[in-house]
């Protein structure tokens, strides 16, 4: 059964999550992304998907074109990862670290030792590219605090990975942790809650949470709202 401070904790998280991260998103949609202005057009590209969406060069199709990616990708993911470190800051779950790198610090509460965490959302969200900069950067910290006679290991750093299994870890996280820990999914949450299954439960709560949220209409009038600019405005001719 859970406890009530692990009950307390799942509600200030997923109302965290409704405020900053659904509603934002929400408000955002269509009060920002269905302005032309916020949008650089390439007008070969944006042309050709109007087609590839409705069969046809149209200011529906172009609303469609800018509006989808930005709503139903970069901007809520974008907002996702900004917004999980300064919640996990703003609820006391952690603190941000001062070690230049790093997220947040907080004390693992599986091996009592304190860690910096570098957060990244899932389990596929780094290059190959990503890998040595990385690696680099804790061995670095590690080396310079150890001159200050700190005694730090390896296993201090750790990379948190916010939802996935173990065995969807792309490769580039499989190499990092074969230096540092990276924790992904239920184990994070577990290290930095102190409840086993914290993560399953906090999932549940969201998708309930999800499922109340009232979204009627909202693409269908960030489109409208879109199209009717995308009809007056001189960059486009129909």
């Amino acid at each position: 059964m859970p406890t009530l401070k692990e009950i307390d904790l799942i509600k200030e998280i997923v109302s965290y999550f409704e405020q900053n991260i659904f509603e934002q998103h929400i408000n955002a949609s269509l009060k920002t992304h269905s302005k032309l202005k916020s949008y650089s057009i390439n007008p070969i590209v944006v042309k050709y998907l109007s087609k590839v969406l409705e069969n046809t060069y149209s200011p529906e199709g172009v609303a469609k074109a800018l509006f989808y990616p930005r709503v139903l990708g970069t901007s809520i993911n974008t907002s996702f990862g900004t917004r999980i470190q300064t919640m996990f800051v703003e609820l006391g779950i952690a603190k941000g670290s001062l070690i230049p790198g790093m997220d947040i610090e907080f004390v693992d509460k599986k091996d009592k030792r304190k860690k910096w965490c570098q957060l990244k959302s899932g389990p596929n969200t780094i290059n190959s590219e990503d890998v040595k900069p990385l690696i680099k950067k804790f061995t670095d910290t590690i080396r310079l605090a150890k001159t200050n006679n700190s005694k730090l290991s390896n296993t201090d750093f750790i990379v948190g990975v916010l939802y996935g299994e173990a065995e969807e870890l792309s490769m580039h996280y499989r190499i990092i942790d074969k230096t540092h820990p990276v924790f992904v999914g239920k184990e994070f949450w577990h290290r930095i809650t102190g409840f086993p299954n914290f993560y399953d439960k906090l999932v549940k709560a969201l998708h309930t949470s999800i499922s109340n949220l009232d979204t009627r209409d909202l693409i269908k009038k960030g489109c409208d709202d879109l199209a009717e600019e995308i009809k007056l405005s001189p960059l486009f001719r129909f």
